[in-house]
């Protein structure tokens, strides 16, 4: 499975711009007679653009917000704070009928290729619906463009009048790439799109996705777990941890010389890993499991579980901003980033050596 990256728009306008997105949800506390209302902080402080027809993957562990984010860039969620600038338009606080048109332009791939259809509606109805929402081609010419959509992703318009359960888990994802891409949208947001496919199906569904972004011009979000697919899908990649980013880059630059000690413990778990970073470095297990988001640490969010923790770490929060010698394009909130050559080791002991 190979992937070109698109670079020639890179340098131009963001398609979508977050500055500093907060989004905390109300959480009931475990002390009852306690007076303040804690919140879970799922979404902290986030700043990230999108590119026109590029591919920016999300990736982090379970739990870390990525699919909270997602939502709120698609106004699912209300956010807390922050803005959200979708071509050139603040859509923060936009309202249902101002958002109508927007979201045309803006659609969502789903995880789960059973969950996310009615069983209980025949494919082509599924797939015509942001026609009916929209108000598009009644009748017959209806029909007729949810079978080209239907030939578009590889099924056989002949099929229309079926039910999902006649369908097996990749036919189904592609009735709802179908469904995401009838309105020629700018941006699908593709959240964890594969993982729930078997492998063999897996790279089908990747590059149907890599061939729809060539022919129809789209630019993905994509949400994943998986650094491996990660690797051969996207143009850049955003790390996220806890509800922050802490490392942007290209995605070859990123696997290539990672410098934040997260980063760095996600590739390890990987081979290809170990073939970009030319050494042989055991996978990094962290200690400990990820802080509560109704309690996130202060300082960096990382330092209850990192390596190389010092004293600053517990206390200022670390910026986003370019390390070492890496291109404009990598930046990533670490106080102490690793090097190229460096393994990821406490600091004691690696002064100790």
């Amino acid at each position: 499975m190979t992937r070109v990256t698109a670079v020639e728009n890179r340098g131009g306008d963001p398609l979508l711009r977050l500055d500093h997105v907060v989004k905390n949800f109300p959480a009931k506390s475990a002390h009852v007679f306690a007076r303040r209302r804690e919140r879970v902080h799922a979404v902290s402080n986030v700043s990230l653009d999108v590119r026109r027809g590029e591919t920016l993957a999300l990736v982090g562990e379970t739990g870390c917000g990525k699919s909270t984010l997602a939502r709120c860039i698609l106004r699912i969620h209300d956010v807390t704070a922050g803005r959200i600038v979708f071509d050139g338009q603040d859509i923060t606080a936009a309202s249902d009928a101002e958002l109508r048109s927007v979201r045309k332009r803006m659609q969502m791939v789903f995880q789960d290729p059973y969950g996310s259809l009615n069983p209980s509606r025949r494919v082509g109805s599924i797939i015509g619906d942001p026609f009916d929402i929209h108000g598009l081609w009644p009748g017959a010419e209806r029909v007729e463009r949810v079978r080209e959509l239907m030939a578009l992703v590889g099924l056989s318009p002949e099929h229309y009048n079926r039910f999902p359960g006649d369908f097996s888990g990749g036919q189904r994802q592609r009735i709802g790439i179908a469904r995401a891409i009838a309105l020629r949208p700018d941006l699908i947001v593709c959240d964890e799109p594969v993982s729930a496919l078997d492998v063999s199906i897996q790279a089908q569904i990747l590059n149907l996705l890599a061939e729809l972004q060539d022919e129809l011009g789209l630019t993905y979000l994509f949400i994943s777990h998986d650094l491996s697919v990660v690797r051969h899908v996207s143009d850049r990649v955003a790390v996220m941890y806890l509800g922050t980013i802490v490392e942007v880059a290209p995605v070859l630059e990123l696997f290539a010389h990672a410098r934040h000690p997260y980063t760095r413990a996600l590739l390890s778990a990987m081979p290809i890993a170990v073939l970009e970073q030319g050494s042989h470095q055991e996978e990094i297990v962290l200690s400990g499991d990820p802080p509560s988001p109704m309690a996130p640490p202060q300082g960096c969010r990382f330092h209850p579980r990192c390596p190389r923790v010092q004293e600053r770490c517990r206390i200022e929060p670390p910026a986003l901003a370019v390390r070492a010698s890496d291109s404009i394009e990598h930046v990533s909130a670490c106080h102490f980033p690793l090097g190229d050559d460096e393994r990821l080791v406490p600091v004691a002991a690696a002064a100790a050596v």
